[in-house]
């Protein structure tokens, strides 16, 4: 139900089948944006309803907040979001998605056998990490850290 003068809080919840307490937060981080009425009432333009579906959309794929708000950042504050805008957007996300996913295959498949060295089998080590120079790199999973050296066969690869 459109109003003149814009969307309540809570019709954009409905809308876009996220909490109010969402919508104010999305508010809060500057990734949309109301203006106030003779009431003091927030109203938001109904161009807002795509920009939480990107949101939900970035956020479903494992996109941090601040990288979608500053991604968003170009778009334009009260128009409404084009083709154009999601294929700006998708472009700018494609990278970190391809790299993202080939590190969830990575561990996928050397799941069973590694934890990401921090080490589950020191017999295994032996021969995939001798003396430990993985834990030279810090604490933790290396292999599933950005920083993991590139032994083959094995989860950081």
């Amino acid at each position: 139900m459109k109003r003149r003068g814009g969307l309540t809080v809570g019709e954009v919840a409905e809308r876009s089948g996220i909490a109010v307490s969402a919508v104010h937060f999305y508010e809060r981080k500057g990734l949309i944006a109301s203006v106030r009425n003779d009431a003091n009432h927030r109203r938001y333009s109904p161009t807002v309803l795509r920009k939480i579906a990107i949101i939900q959309v970035a956020q479903r794929v494992g996109i941090p907040l601040r990288e979608i708000a500053e991604a968003m950042d170009f778009l334009p504050p009260e128009e409404k979001v084009t083709v154009k805008h999601w294929e700006k957007l998708s472009i700018r996300w494609t990278d970190d998605l391809d790299d993202r996913i080939a590190r969830l295959q990575r561990l996928r498949d050397g799941m069973a056998g590694c934890i990401g060295c921090g080490c589950l089998s020191m017999d295994t080590c032996k021969l995939v990490n001798p003396d430990d120079k993985i834990g030279t790199n810090g604490p933790g999973p290396r292999y599933l850290e950005e920083d993991a050296p590139e032994v083959e066969g094995f989860v950081g690869t």
